[in-house]
């Protein structure tokens, strides 16, 4: 008789989180966070290739308070697949302070479509990465952002480095708002100078085009508290300051080195740039211009 191996599991996150230095405004958005079950009520997916810790709403509640974080945008993760009811629910139950980013498949209708929609999704994230599947299908990505592009949705694509290099023909074509996770995930150690941190600047020229600062444990060569990321972070910001988000990551899948305290991700923030105004565009004003909260 055959037997399943066991899924791949991660670690979870870092329970005791520091109160950060940095002060965040008001209105202040983690604009990349993920929901974890409780596995009891939304199972992970067959599909998933590592099965997390539970990480619920409630514990994104706690994380947010003791970080002085009101609003926040759930990116669905990939252990829970296009079945979107845990991140959907977090939002029902948040009075408006979440939106949503959906995982979604070709055989999706136009009326689940439109059911995101109606429940806070403003987007749709496919990822490359190798460790959550590599490439997806390009003909049926296409296709679905035909479909989602009329309800004022956008792309999140969540790369490694070398798949800037290998996919910019293709993202050229896209005629839609794009936003990269974790800064590409170009490692810290090759340099703002290599060749897919330049592709990135090169698409942050363009008006549709955004970034998330966040990831810096994921592209950090030197670990806590992370600091080699900084210089990217900076460039980006310079070079685009109206579309730079960030957020947290919690709870930090796959993460298998550093699990960062998201209090310390947070005080990150303030080496970024160092000019208030600035903080609060990235912090507030970006993402409440492109997930529509209202005030």
């Amino acid at each position: 008789m055959a037997t399943t191996e066991p899924k791949k599991s991660c670690l979870p996150p870092d329970p005791n989180t520091r109160t950060p230095a940095f002060k965040a405004p008001p209105k202040t958005c983690d604009a990349h966070c993920h929901i974890f079950g409780p596995k009891h009520l939304f199972p992970y997916h067959p599909t998933s290739t590592y099965e997390p810790p539970d990480a619920g709403k409630d514990r994104l509640r706690e994380l947010h308070t003791k970080l002085g974080i009101e609003r926040a945008v759930i990116v669905q993760a990939s252990c829970h697949g296009p079945d979107n009811r845990a991140m959907l629910d977090a939002i029902a139950t948040s009075r408006g302070a979440y939106k949503g980013v959906c995982i979604a498949r070709a055989t999706f209708t136009d009326e689940d479509f439109q059911k995101l929609h109606e429940g806070g999704v403003c987007g749709v994230r496919f990822n490359f990465v190798t460790h959550l599947g590599g490439t997806p299908n390009l003909e049926a990505m296409t296709s679905i952002l035909q479909r989602v592009k009329p309800l004022g949705w956008h792309l999140i694509i969540h790369v490694n480095a070398e798949d800037l290099i290998k996919f910019e023909s293709f993202f050229s074509t896209i005629d839609m708002e794009i936003v990269v996770d974790h800064m590409g995930r170009v490692p810290c150690d090759k340099g703002t100078a290599q060749e897919a941190f330049q592709i990135l600047k090169r698409f942050m020229r363009r008006d549709n085009w955004w970034c998330k600062v966040c990831g810096a444990e994921r592209i950090s060569r030197t670990g806590p508290p992370f600091l080699d990321a900084v210089p990217f972070a900076q460039e980006l910001i310079t070079l685009a300051p109206d579309r730079i988000l960030w957020g947290t990551d919690f709870p930090h899948p796959n993460i298998t080195r550093w699990m960062p305290n998201d209090g310390d991700l947070l005080d990150l923030v303030p080496r970024f740039t160092a000019d208030p105004a600035l903080q609060r565009r990235i912090l507030v004003e970006n993402p409440a211009r492109l997930y529509r909260f209202k005030d």
